[in-house]
């Protein structure tokens, strides 16, 4: 989508920390993090949020989530994967994204 910040970093016009790429994902750091490690995941063909993305690049996306929490032990230490919907369930990028955030103690809300 052009005017897709996400889908921008996605194809190189705007610059990333990446921590993670493959054909169809990609993982870079957020610019304003919210815990000591906080990095965004996101499939590179667009979806506006996890109600619209399709099965098959949900799963890709939750497989290098999966790949890269592994490869880099952030269970030792506890990580949490978020994803927001919509204005008011607080998303600001319309592109399907999830945060993953680790590497401190993170407070705990839910069951």
């Amino acid at each position: 989508m052009k005017d897709c910040l996400f889908c921008k970093i996605s194809s190189g016009d705007i610059p990333s920390e990446k921590v993670f790429e493959n054909d169809d994902v990609i993982g870079f750091k957020d610019i304003a993090p919210m815990a000591k490690e906080h990095y965004l995941f996101i499939a590179k063909k667009h979806s506006k949020n996890i109600n619209e993305i399709d099965e098959k690049s949900l799963v890709q996306v939750y497989s290098a989530i999966k790949e890269f929490t592994q490869k880099n032990n952030l269970e030792q230490n506890g990580f949490r994967v978020v994803t927001n919907v919509n204005e008011h369930g607080g998303q600001t990028v319309f592109h399907t994204h999830f945060h993953v955030l680790g590497g401190e103690q993170l407070k705990r809300f839910g069951a």
